[in-house]
């Protein structure tokens, strides 16, 4: 199970997660990219299903489009810890982003070219990260705070584990 202290995220870099079996010990960051372009890609599979198992829970679409937004999120993150010291990264909801954003509602074949694009975009950006600027770091208002490296296994963690969500039902 999850440690229910989200704000404890040292766990998933620390530990194989105990749902998803992501184990962040075991990524080298040369192959981020294309563990970033396998998810992106892997969305369209599942995109077309705006079923969800229950009420709390996102249906496949949903999680595609978080999952686009998080591609943006991290790759606007990233940017920040590259270009400014230690970085403050601005609030997001990400639930009342899918409100607001009407996930639900979307067209799924928009969305898994999004999903595509934005993950290109974060996976180029991790790509051209150059070794000495893994330890660049950033922090969120939570007072969570990251290396790029500790970042990009947290962040590769999120999106593996909402495509897990969606397989594992």
């Amino acid at each position: 199970m999850i440690p229910p202290d989200t704000k404890d995220w040292t766990w998933v870099i620390e530990r194989p997660c105990p749902e998803c079996g992501y184990d962040a010990a075991e990524v080298d960051r040369a192959a981020l990219p294309a563990l970033i372009r396998d998810n992106a890609a892997s969305w369209r599979a599942v995109v077309h299903d705006r079923q969800r198992p229950d009420s709390s829970t996102w249906s496949p679409l949903e999680y595609a489009c978080h999952i686009r937004d998080v591609f943006t999120l991290y790759d606007e993150r990233l940017a920040l810890m590259l270009t400014q010291d230690d970085p403050l990264y601005p609030n997001w909801d990400q639930d009342e982003t899918a409100e607001r954003e009407r996930y639900g509602e979307q067209e799924p074949a928009a969305v898994a070219d999004q999903v595509e694009a934005a993950g290109e975009r974060v996976a180029a950006a991790f790509q051209a990260v150059g070794d000495d600027a893994w330890s660049r770091t950033g922090r969120r208002s939570d007072g969570a705070s990251f290396t790029i490296d500790t970042f990009a296994r947290y962040f590769l963690h999120d999106v593996v584990h909402h495509r897990w969500d969606v397989t594992a039902r």
